[in-house]
């Protein structure tokens, strides 16, 4: 008899990625119901100058970047990835109720760093995680589907959160409290329904933890690296969307209408994409990922009015689809599955650092020459993107 054909779609995938993004689900609905109204939370409650809120915001993604990298070779070491992952997402968990309790600009400070420490505690030997427990074929749908659930849970936090403030009638702290529920959920989640993979006998012996390893990935989880570097560049930090929104004069109050639409394509594009890169590779995906990133930069370059913007946000959410969860599988197949938590803390820490310098430009850039100047820069990194990854060879 014939061989079935290999399964596909959504129950191909192993249970321990719906768990996995159900996990992210609901963190990132939790997260976004704080962070949404975090800043007026600390400018009309505790009083912070907008100053302080950006050292804030600075220093937390600064924890992040940082603490990905170290995350990922512990994973390596210890070889339970799982117990690494829920860790970072318990702590992300105990943190909420400190938002709600916060007394001082210092306490939120110290949440924050907390929160964003646990976020980059699990996401490295997350992403190791979904790698070990998927075939390579599947991966693309894996991350895809893990990013579709976390970009829901960017939009429904924010609504849920403004929702619960003309409910309550404005009442920050009780909002806060109530996204504790949806932290505990997520970790429950992650505890009962995602099983710690099996490790062959062969990988039972740990060589001794070192940074060396590293330096010792091959030239093709290099060469992805080198890639994934070139096209952050072209990727400002989604804040720079809310500004020029209101730069072209969307109310204040309607601006964060921009960061649904951005999310509301991530989320509906992004398993898709990831399913579509299983079946025809990734380059294709990542061409058109950097394809929408170049028209997104050109209309927000030449906007004039909001709706621009808007139609920008689509393509900017259409353009996340197709590149984070392809980078993802390229890293995957590219690194030794006993050192992917290595090699996924690596690549997080330097596209972190490569988006950092890339705000830091496109800053510059609109404080001297104006808004078009930064997008149309950003278009020219794009295509630089593009030109590398035309000329990059699969490994």
């Amino acid at each position: 008899m014939p061989n079935p054909p290999p399964r596909r779609g959504l129950r191909a995938l192993p249970a321990s990625i719906w768990g996995l993004a159900l996990t992210s689900l609901f963190m990132d609905i939790s997260s976004e119901m704080v962070h949404s109204l975090l800043p007026l939370f600390l400018s009309t409650v505790l009083g912070a100058s907008m100053t302080t809120i950006g050292v804030i915001e600075g220093l937390a993604e600064a924890t992040v970047a940082v603490t990905k990298v170290f995350s990922g070779a512990i994973s390596d070491f210890l070889r339970r990835r799982k117990a690494v992952v829920v860790t970072g997402y318990a702590l992300s968990a105990l943190t909420k109720p400190l938002f709600a309790l916060a007394a001082s600009v210092s306490w939120v400070l110290a949440a924050r760093l907390l929160d964003r420490f646990g976020k980059g505690i699990r996401e490295a030997p997350r992403d190791a995680l979904i790698a070990d427990v998927t075939p390579d074929d599947l991966r693309g749908a894996a991350y895809g589907l893990r990013q579709a659930l976390d970009s829901v849970g960017a939009f429904v936090g924010p609504l849920l959160a403004f929702a619960l403030m003309a409910w309550f009638a404005g009442d920050l702290r009780l909002v806060f409290w109530l996204a504790v529920i949806p932290a505990i959920l997520s970790v429950v989640i992650l505890v009962r329904f995602v099983p710690e993979p099996r490790h062959s006998a062969a990988s039972t012996e740990r060589e001794p933890f070192s940074w060396r390893h590293l330096w010792h990935l091959p030239r093709a989880y290099w060469t992805v690296v080198g890639l994934g570097v070139i096209f952050t560049l072209a990727r400002y930090s989604e804040a720079f969307l809310l500004l020029r929104a209101h730069d072209v004069g969307l109310a204040v109050g309607a601006v964060p209408l921009v960061m649904i639409a951005m999310n509301l394509a991530y989320a509906v594009l992004a398993y898709p994409a990831g399913a579509a890169a299983d079946r025809l590779g990734p380059r294709r995906l990542l061409l058109a990922g950097i394809a929408a990133l170049i028209l997104a930069d050109l209309m927000l370059a030449l906007a004039s009015g909001p709706i621009v913007v808007f139609l920008a946000a689509l393509l900017w959410g259409a353009h996340l689809a197709a590149t984070q969860g392809i980078f993802a599988k390229m890293i995957a197949h590219a690194a030794p599955a006993e050192l992917r938590g290595t090699a996924f803390g690596g690549f997080n820490l330097l596209t972190g650092l490569a988006l950092l310098a890339a705000s830091a430009l496109a800053g510059w850039l609109w404080s001297t020459w104006g808004a078009a100047a930064a997008f149309l820069a950003g278009a020219g990194f794009a295509a630089m993107a593009a030109v590398a990854l035309v000329r990059y060879e699969k490994t």
